[in-house]
């Protein structure tokens, strides 16, 4: 038996009143800091999440094989060109074991214009993260600290999901 868990965080105004529901969303009371991140380029070059530090930080977990994944990819392709998130970096990493040419066949049929692969193919960072499932999306601030997950598929182009977001830019 499966059991489908879904996150609703309300986020509170000044007043005390829940001003925003966003669907999967996660915030953390305490902020998370991890020693060294790192995952692979499509030309298998490593990437240090460290490095971009004084940025906010997006990475989404995904695979090939993921219908909701296939569902999210196209708003986060468009995530990246919001105007209000300048100073946003988005790192889709695939976790799954088909190999690049197959990550691109999958950005072609979603026609993925924005979006850089990247890969976590030993699945180290998947387990650093204890993720549970996919997708997963991990949201850094500008000093390299987690302070948000989606669990879950989202739109990305929500409104209220990318006001909310602007907050950190």
């Amino acid at each position: 038996m499966r059991i489908l868990i879904i996150f609703v965080i309300l986020i509170f105004n000044s007043h005390g009143k829940a001003d925003v529901a966003i669907k999967n969303l996660v915030i953390h009371k305490e902020l998370k800091k991890y020693d060294s991140l790192t995952f692979l380029d499509e030309r298998n070059n490593q990437i240090d999440l460290n490095e971009f530090k004084g940025n906010l930080i997006l990475l989404n977990f995904w695979a090939t094989w993921c219908a909701p994944c296939k569902e999210e990819m196209p708003s986060l392709d468009m995530l990246i060109k919001n105007k209000d998130l300048n100073n946003l970096m988005v790192f889709p990493i695939n976790i799954g074991k088909d190999g690049t040419e197959k990550a691109k066949e999958f950005y072609k049929d979603l026609k993925i214009k924005n979006l850089n692969l990247y890969f976590d193919s030993p699945i180290t960072l998947a387990k650093t993260f204890g993720l549970r499932g996919i997708p997963t999306s991990i949201l850094f601030n500008k000093k390299g600290e987690e302070f948000a997950r989606i669990i879950g598929s989202i739109d990305f182009q929500d409104k209220k999901f990318t006001e909310w977001l602007s907050k950190y830019n």
